[in-house]
């Protein structure tokens, strides 16, 4: 008896020891694996004495379709964020070796995953993969090698935040939802980016956190502008702040943004850097319809300060006093002929809104659409002989296209969401536009929903998704094609 009570607790024992061990070993994780078809086994080295782990992994990439790495992981539910601090270990072999804090959907090659990655040579970003087996996507933050980050997911929303030395971690910008089933896995994995050799980092002051949720009321909107290419859809952070900003135009030049934000207009490079505020004169309530010329020098504005109505001005692309083009109003600004000569806009007369054009030089405008509810957003195709807009007119915004005069007016778009504000790009191939959910009403563009940047192609009519993001008002309701046709500028919001 005495024997079987003693062999007992030598086995409690050894599985008590057992169980430190594993403890020790890994820390606040459960398990490590390769991932992917790696040459060469990763490994970890958890030291209990600064609770720093030492990931050592392979493999070619984490991209496309497949990803092979070495991941520690542990299993968890809800809202929850994971950071840490990064360290390289080494020059490395190639620049594009990956440290990343991941969360997965499972162990597969293909599986659903994000992951906050720090490069070799300080390329910081969010990647993600969508769907099972599908292609990755990343946003580039536009800040290089901070010294920690951390990676939150809250609800379908994943986001990114850094830190150098010391400093508080503050958003890298660039939210975008993605759906990913509970349990999901969650924790710190490295890719040589090279199948023939294995690269080291070290991940210290490791936190996994669950988010408390808080009401929207006592949250603060931040907004993120962005660019996307139409090439690879990978977003590339141009500016982040705390404060509003709406609609960016991208200059003819191909090197700057102009945006709105609080009444004002501003110009930002898009290598980032400080805001540039533009001299509007009276003018101190512009709202986010706003334009450039095609030739460059001019801006047009739509602003309320005279009457507390919106009204269409022009003025000089360095700034200026503004010009009265539109005597009525509310007038709202959307697009600009080709020519030069002939501004289109959204107009409330006798209860309707519709479409209407006016001369630059100033005179009477022209009546364009004339069908019962909201038609809204005109914006020229660039060889000047239609005009693409959005009406509800069907039931559902969707979007159409009219010979300039109005004439021929035909539905381009036939889905179940809200689709708004359609730009044709410069080269006349695409037309850009952003889609809200069934869900909100038709007449209304409301701000912070849930909201989706889609493409069509003008020649084969095939539309495909650039972006999943919270925005809505304030996006993309402008002509923000890049002069070349190959990005579109767009604006992304967070409530935190």
């Amino acid at each position: 008896m005495n024997k079987n009570i003693n062999l007992f607790l030598i086995g409690i024992l050894m599985l008590t020891l057992i169980s430190c061990e594993k403890k020790s070993t890994l820390g606040i994780f459960t398990a490590n694996n390769d991932i992917g078809n790696v040459k060469y086994p990763g490994s970890v080295q958890f030291n209990s004495t600064d609770s720093s782990y030492m990931v050592s992994g392979g493999g070619t990439n984490m991209w496309f379709n497949n990803d092979e790495l070495h991941y520690i992981w542990k299993e968890m539910s809800g809202d929850v964020s994971i950071s840490a601090d990064i360290q390289w270990v080494g020059e490395g072999v190639d620049p594009h070796r990956k440290a990343c804090l991941i969360i997965r959907q499972n162990l597969d090659a293909g599986s659903i995953y994000v992951d906050a990655a720090v490069h070799g040579d300080g390329l910081t970003s969010i990647q993600y993969r969508e769907i099972e087996g599908g292609v990755t996507r990343e946003v580039q933050s536009n800040v290089s090698g901070p010294h920690r980050v951390r990676i939150e997911k809250e609800g379908d929303y994943y986001s990114m935040s850094v830190a150098y030395g010391e400093e508080e971690l503050k958003s890298s910008g660039g939210t975008f939802r993605l759906s990913m089933e509970e349990p999901f896995l969650i924790g710190l994995g490295v890719c040589s980016h090279n199948n023939d050799t294995i690269e080291t980092a070290i991940f210290s002051n490791v936190k996994i956190q669950k988010i408390k949720s808080r009401p929207d009321s006592l949250k603060q909107v931040e907004s993120t502008l962005e660019t996307i290419p139409i090439s690879s859809f990978d977003r590339r952070v141009v500016f982040h702040t705390k404060n509003h900003i709406e609609a960016p135009n991208w200059t003819p030049d191909g090197q700057s943004l102009i945006y709105n934000s609080e009444g004002l207009l501003y110009k930002i490079s898009l290598d980032g850097g400080d805001p540039e505020l533009i001299p509007t004169g009276f003018a101190k309530r512009i709202n986010n319809d706003h334009g450039i010329s095609p030739d460059g020098k001019t801006l047009v504005i739509s602003d309320q300060t005279e009457t507390g109505q919106s009204m269409i001005y022009a003025l000089s692309i360095h700034g200026g006093e503004p010009e009265k083009i539109t005597p009525l109003s509310p007038s709202y600004w959307h697009g600009w002929s080709p020519d030069g000569e002939t501004l289109a806009y959204c107009a409330e007369r006798d209860g309707n809104y519709d479409i209407y054009s006016i001369p630059i030089a100033g005179g009477d405008e022209v009546r364009l659409t004339t069908a019962e509810g909201l038609d809204d957003g005109p914006d020229y195709s660039p060889d000047g002989k239609y005009i693409y807009f959005n009406s509800e007119r069907s039931g559902i915004m969707q979007i159409w296209r009219m010979n300039i005069d109005g004439s021929d007016q035909e539905q381009i778009t036939n889905d179940e969401f809200n689709d708004w504000f359609p730009h044709p790009s410069p080269d006349g191939k695409w037309l850009a536009f952003i889609s809200f959910d069934p869900d909100i009403p038709s007449n209304s563009h409301p701000p912070n929903k849930n909201v989706v940047l889609r493409l069509m192609n003008l020649e084969t009519k095939e539309i495909q998704v650039m972006a999943k993001l919270f925005g809505g008002q304030g996006t993309i309701n402008v002509p923000s094609w890049s002069p070349d046709s190959e990005r579109l500028a767009f604006v992304s919001y967070r409530l935190k």
